[in-house]
């Protein structure tokens, strides 16, 4: 028999699982915990880069137009991380999903029997 919160994740992932599946609804609801994971790096390079910029160039040994590309590199890891992390969320609740539904029917055909 199904528990109670079993059978109320069955009847809220029916009604969302459409609505949460799509890559904007991945990326929106993904981003707050990819903007804490990156923007403390951003924060940290800024503050290197604003508040020391001799000892950046002179302790990484690059040029101060790599900037740029490090902080377009976070932002793009930002993103990616928004979006696979609420992928691999939605692939777990569809799963659980598929064995409450597969475990409902299995306990209803038995009662049939």
């Amino acid at each position: 028999m199904l528990t109670d919160k079993e059978l109320e994740f069955i009847k809220y992932w029916e009604e969302n699982r459409i609505l949460e599946s799509s890559f904007s609804s991945k990326m929106v609801r993904g981003f707050p915990m990819a903007a804490l994971f990156g923007l403390s790096i951003l924060v940290f390079i800024v503050m290197v880069y604003f508040l020391f910029p001799n000892w950046f160039t002179k302790i990484s040994n690059t040029s101060p137009g790599t900037f740029v590309v490090t902080v377009i590199a976070v932002l793009i890891a930002i993103f990616f991380f928004s979006y696979y992390r609420m992928q691999f969320k939605w692939e777990m609740n569809e799963q659980t999903y598929k064995e409450l539904i597969h475990r409902q029917q299995k306990e209803l055909s038995d009662i049939d029997i």
